[in-house]
């Protein structure tokens, strides 16, 4: 087992790396304060480890809330299932709740432990490749809007995190690749040998290689929470970690959420930030054809829905977080593992990578 940790001025907190940890109740023990436990999970994680889960919390009042699957659930409609369940169950300040699932699950069990009671603890299990590598990790908690993704939430650092490679085994090779795409993130942002790893050892992840999957899990953590360290309230650096985002969340609100996996649209975002930062002199043709293979050979879209157009991209990513005093900010590459957050482009220069990416 790996064990990592996220180090914060005001909370730090363990991640858990390796196979069968969900078996092991002295694990998780340390980081349960009261004697409420309120497990949250979706239909289709449920059958899969909601008993094997239940199984670490013998001694405690355990209660379960079992959401609906997928992205479209990811509501301030569907978040009241869990006020309403800690409500009727009676748990109080001291309860714990556990987010056992996809990136989905998480946020939502996440904005429900920051606001319930005003907030209390809450534990993250995720069992998808992108909620082990980004969601779980660094304490970003929330639900979508109809007109944004994410812009309803609040930080929330968990206790800690459990990470068990065994649950990848259950997972669709969709989602698979879909979280691929944010382990490809950390190798372009701020970890070039990581990328050239990843470009060798590609095939390794798709086939579910034990190893190599702990290998970048556990790399990708480390750089995620060196980077959350730095920043964790997005100030700064931490902006960074959404290369591919604003364009993918863009995809996203037009496509409808869920109709487009997050993983792929940031894969189509990505591509779309390395084309923008290979007209501005930044990368060379090389380093961008690489992007757009090691996307490719990961399964992933490098091509934009069709239909989107230019001036559609805009006025979404015109209600995207990072747009300050009105200006769009992008994260972008100043080289093969190094990202930047910035406005420093000219409009004409967007124009020409949406006109020539969209269709």
């Amino acid at each position: 087992m790996k064990k990592l940790s996220v180090d914060l001025p005001d909370k730090s907190y363990p991640i858990f790396i390796g196979q069968n940890i969900l078996s092991d109740p002295a694990l998780i023990s340390p980081y349960v304060s009261g004697k409420q436990v309120m497990i949250v999970t979706n239909e289709t994680i449920a059958p899969l480890y909601l008993e094997q889960t239940k199984q670490l919390f013998k001694d405690y009042q355990v209660d379960t809330v079992i959401l609906p699957d997928g992205e479209k659930y990811k509501t301030l409609d569907c978040l009241n299932l869990i006020y309403s369940a800690l409500l009727t169950q009676k748990h109080n300040r001291t309860t714990t709740l556990v987010a056992l699932g996809g990136g989905v699950v998480g946020d939502m069990t996440g904005y429900a432990a920051a606001s319930y009671q005003r907030g209390v603890d809450f534990i993250q299990m995720p069992t998808t490749v992108l909620s082990q590598v980004d969601s779980s990790v660094g304490g970003k908690t929330g639900v979508n809007h109809a007109l944004g993704k994410n812009m309803i939430g609040a930080f929330h650092q968990p206790n800690c995190v459990l990470i068990d490679i065994e649950t990848l085994e259950t997972l669709p090779d969709k989602e698979l690749s879909a979280g691929l795409a944010e382990v490809i993130k950390y190798g372009l942002i701020c970890d070039a040998p990581f990328f050239e790893w990843l470009e060798k050892n590609m095939e390794r992840l798709l086939a579910r290689d034990q190893d190599a999957l702990i290998y970048a899990v556990e790399v990708s953590c480390a750089n995620k929470a060196k980077v959350v360290a730095q920043d964790e309230r997005e100030g700064g650096i931490r902006a960074i970690l959404n290369l591919g985002h604003t364009f993918g969340h863009a995809i996203e609100t037009d496509q409808g959420y869920g109709n487009w996996l997050h993983g792929e649209a940031v894969s189509a975002g990505t591509v779309m930030a390395a084309d923008l930062s290979k007209r501005l002199g930044w990368i060379t043709q090389d380093d961008y054809l690489r992007i757009v293979s090691i996307l490719e050979t990961a399964r992933l879209p490098v091509d934009c829905p069709v239909g989107m157009g230019g001036d559609r991209f805009k006025d979404l990513m015109a209600v995207d977080k990072k747009v300050l005093d009105g200006k769009l900010r992008l994260v972008l590459l100043k080289a093969m593992g190094q990202a930047v957050t910035t406005s420093d482009f000219a409009m004409d220069q967007l124009d020409a990578t949406l006109k020539h990416l969209t269709k």
